[in-house]
């Protein structure tokens, strides 16, 4: 029970010296902020290229060639691919995008057959409707969440990018990266508009028997296709995303750094704001010393104020990069490949606990200065 109650004695001394709480609260909500935002990177980041054990879709891409662009296949490479060991499906599909290079307003194209729709989004519920809709008519487009929302597109409006004019038949909400950030649409009339031919496309999608035999079946296709005019390079997906944005990969994994530096500047800040306060209250200490207060209590007093702030700080900050990033729909990409910045309870939960332990602990090395001195000294405040 005197734990609770030290506890609002403390916020009280907090309250007592409300602008410099105010601006210890503020300093570690910035703080706070910038560690969650370069968590969400990171995790964003391990979403779209670290492997999984059992992945099993490869991407046939055109040798040395990296942005859509410059990668162009024959779209009858499709039936041999079907033919080889190991493989379960193919889909040709062809990629057009506004900016190959990197941005943050990205818009990619993918036009894949009527009949592979449904084998593409198995593990994404798409309404009946929608899929009628984009089947129905020939420049519909089936986007993703992220691009509608940063768009502000509904199904049934029409948007321009790259010189293609499309209209939305439906929204998708998808796991996958790549599928958020996306305008998906008919093959033949992504080939007609992009002015790229008919039976030519950017890419094809590989789906294995079993994940044990990604290698296996990678090797096979480049080996079918190594002297032929368009050689391949086939890699499983998340490799095929990393190897490919590895600029912007590296630029995003740096921030890191900042996300330490941010909890160390924290820390410090919130240890600075205890040990003036401590200071500053040396005699009052010992007054509550001299009526029976006990060393214990008085550290309890500082490691809470540490606390206090630390949860109050670093809330305003969490809550804070939490809005603004739910409400901005941050997405980077380039070469037509996505890092969709989602939010993640595991990292809410993440810099939550780093808030708590950080206040607990900035507090611990003025807790310790409370209780040394002679009591008398600290009456005449020696």
């Amino acid at each position: 029970m005197w734990l609770i109650n030290l506890t609002f004695l403390s916020l009280k001394q907090l309250k007592r010296h409300w602008l410099r709480s105010l601006l210890t609260i503020a300093g570690t909500a910035c703080g706070m902020f910038l560690f969650m935002t370069v968590e969400t990177f990171q995790e964003g980041l391990k979403d779209a290229t670290e492997q999984q054990a059992d992945e099993d879709t490869l991407v046939v891409y055109r040798d040395k060639r990296f942005c859509p662009f410059t990668s162009r296949l024959p779209e009858d490479y499709e039936r041999k691919i079907s033919k080889l060991p190991g493989v379960a499906s193919v889909i040709p599909i062809q990629v057009i995008v506004n900016n190959c290079g990197t941005s943050l307003d990205t818009v990619t194209f993918r036009g894949m057959p009527l009949e592979k729709i449904d084998s593409y989004f198995k593990d994404t519920p798409i309404d009946a409707a929608t899929i009628q809709s984009w089947e129905n008519a020939g420049d519909s487009a089936i986007i993703g969440k992220e691009l509608s929302a940063r768009r502000k597109l509904e199904p049934g409006d029409r948007f321009d990018a790259a010189g293609i004019t499309v209209r939305i038949a439906g929204i998708i909400d998808s796991d996958d990266p790549q599928n958020q950030n996306s305008a998906f649409v008919q093959l033949d009339f992504l080939q007609k508009a992009s002015k790229r031919g008919l039976g030519e496309v950017t890419q094809f999608n590989v789906k294995v028997t079993d994940h044990k035999l990604i290698n296996d079946v990678a090797d096979r296709i480049d080996s079918t296709f190594r002297h032929d005019r368009e050689p391949t390079h086939t890699r499983p997906e998340k490799a095929f995303i990393a190897n490919t944005a590895k600029d912007m990969v590296e630029l995003i994994s740096f921030t890191r750094w900042l996300g330490l530096a941010a909890v160390i500047a924290v820390l410090f800040l919130i240890a600075n704001t205890i040990i003036i306060a401590v200071r500053g209250r040396i005699t009052e200490n010992a007054v509550m010393q001299s009526i029976g207060f006990q060393s214990e209590h008085l550290s309890w007093m500082t490691l809470a104020e540490g606390f206090l702030i630390g949860v109050l700080g670093g809330g305003l900050g969490i809550l804070s990069a939490y809005l603004f990033l739910k409400t901005g729909h941050f997405a980077i990409s380039s070469e037509g490949l996505s890092i969709v910045f989602n939010i993640h309870t595991t990292t809410v939960l993440k810099a939550t606990i780093i808030a708590i332990i950080i206040g607990l602990t900035s507090g611990i090395y003025p807790a310790i200065q409370s209780m040394r001195g002679n009591l008398v000294d600290k009456l005449r405040n020696v």
